[in-house]
């Protein structure tokens, strides 16, 4: 797939609330030593949560499922219509300027969708095209990425906005198994907005100093034998959604990682050495390690990808914005370069995307 559009802008949002891994393990009065050392090992020093009230006696209680999904809705709103703005603020738009919303989010479920739902809230024109990507997870930016492009192309000069929305803390099981400490451990709240508009002009700005890449290809790679090692549902025993990363997941990935890049890189003439910025999903130390590896990249590549764990945590889908606005606000992308997005999630599966500035 080849398309004419162009990454416009990026805005990002997080909750109100931010925790240090110790935090999080004394609010929950978690001693056991294992625990604690997958919370202390993980490479995150902070993230945006919002933990559960505590009672008379300082203790934090797991919530009831109604209780999370309550929680979901109220800052995916909140946080998706901070992150919208600020997207919207940064390529000079207002929010009737927008003509498609594509709403991602695994972390609950909304029925009306979001999009809907920060229509009424945010006062968006009632005709605004919209979507609504549910149910695949860390990757579902870039699958929303790649069906917005399309819906841009068929739409020239038209504003297109992809927002990924994960309220991490609503999907929270707190059991004490070493399964959902594990997951605990990892995921932070965090949405992130990015603008996009396909504009028959574009091919003339690459040779401009502008900073808004084109979007150039996508590839995917779904993994059949590891569909189970990543999901997100209901556990009849917590009678509640429980998400369950299997230990494997970073070698599982690792080891796929080049068939697809090679992929996406087939017939551009590019070789991996010629892709000068990697913005790879914050997935967590392992994954992050291993898709180094094998791909042969550089910590200086994933530096941004690093950052964002360590300040944030895993924020799903959204996290690979996190890493392009910290790219974008460092100032060295350069006309002409070329960059490739990478995420992954339940399937098991690697999305990518490749853009040139």
């Amino acid at each position: 797939m080849t398309t004419d559009t162009a990454l416009l802008g990026v805005g990002t949002a997080v909750t109100a609330t931010s925790y240090s891994q110790p935090e999080v393990l004394d609010a929950f009065g978690i001693t056991d030593p294992k625990v604690r050392s997958v919370f202390l090992n993980s490479a995150i020093e902070r993230r945006n949560l919002t933990l559960p009230p505590q009672d008379a006696h300082g203790v934090r209680h797991s919530e009831e499922q109604g209780d999370l999904l309550d929680k979901h809705k109220a800052l995916a709103l909140e946080m998706g219509a901070d992150a919208l703005r600020s997207c919207l603020k940064e390529v000079g738009a207002e929010l009737s300027d927008v003509r498609h919303l594509c709403c991602v989010t695994s972390t609950g479920l909304l029925t009306p969708g979001l999009s809907a739902l920060l229509i009424r809230e945010l006062g968006l024109d009632r005709h605004c095209s919209r979507s609504d990507i549910v149910g695949m997870g860390c990757n579902a930016g870039l699958n929303a990425l790649g069906v917005v492009a399309g819906w841009s192309v068929a739409h020239p000069g038209e504003l297109a906005v992809v927002l990924c929305v994960e309220a991490c803390s609503a999907a929270y099981t707190v059991d004490g198994t070493m399964r959902t400490a594990v997951v605990n451990s990892l995921f932070g709240d965090g949405a992130a907005a990015v603008a996009l508009r396909s504009d028959p002009d574009l091919t003339v700005r690459h040779d401009r100093t502008v900073a808004a890449p084109s979007v150039l290809k996508f590839a995917s790679c779904v993994i059949p034998e590891a569909v189970d090692a990543m999901r997100y549902d209901w556990d009849r025993e917590q009678s509640r959604f429980s998400f369950y990363l299997d230990p494997q997941i970073p070698y599982v990935v690792g080891a796929h990682a080049e068939l697809v890049v090679d992929r996406l890189l087939a017939d551009t003439g590019l070789r991996r050495s010629d892709i000068r910025h990697w913005l790879v999903h914050s997935g967590g130390k392992k994954v992050i390690d291993a898709v180094v590896v094998n791909l042969g990249l550089t910590r200086h590549d994933v530096r941004h990808t690093v950052g964002v764990l360590r300040d944030h945590g895993n924020v799903s889908s959204g996290s690979f914005l996190f890493s392009y606005e910290r790219l974008l606000e460092e100032g060295v992308a350069r006309p002409g370069d070329y960059g490739v997005l990478m995420t992954m999630g339940p399937g098991s599966t690697i999305e990518t995307a490749l853009i040139r500035w």
